[in-house]
């Protein structure tokens, strides 16, 4: 499994109703892609408050590389990765992405 974990820095300006809209769209995109295990998003709520400005996120599980590959391929990602950097502070700058393969550990 590949977990997706991405961080955004939105402009100040950015509605709380146009982030909730982007991730919304993320989470449709789970309906129309088999390979997509699951997706949460939303915005930090961490006691130790050391976000460093990466306030909102989302993390998405995917069967293995393939399935997170087709995710990137996929034009309802494309124009919703579009949405994130529009509106992120810096565009690109403002997002930090990093993928984890999970082992399972149970084998």
């Amino acid at each position: 499994m590949i977990r997706h974990i991405v961080l955004v820095t939105f402009r100040p300006e950015v509605e709380d109703t146009t982030i909730t809209d982007i991730f919304a769209k993320l989470h449709a995109i789970k309906r129309v892609l088999p390979g997509m295990i699951s997706i949460a998003s939303g915005r930090s709520e961490s006691p130790e408050q050391i976000e460093r400005g990466y306030k909102h996120g989302f993390v998405a599980d995917f069967t293995d590389w393939t399935a997170l590959q087709a995710y990137q391929d996929h034009p309802d990602h494309k124009a919703v990765g579009a949405q994130l950097v529009a509106h992120a502070v810096g565009g690109l700058d403002g997002i930090l992405v990093f993928d984890l393969p999970i082992m399972d550990r149970t084998k």
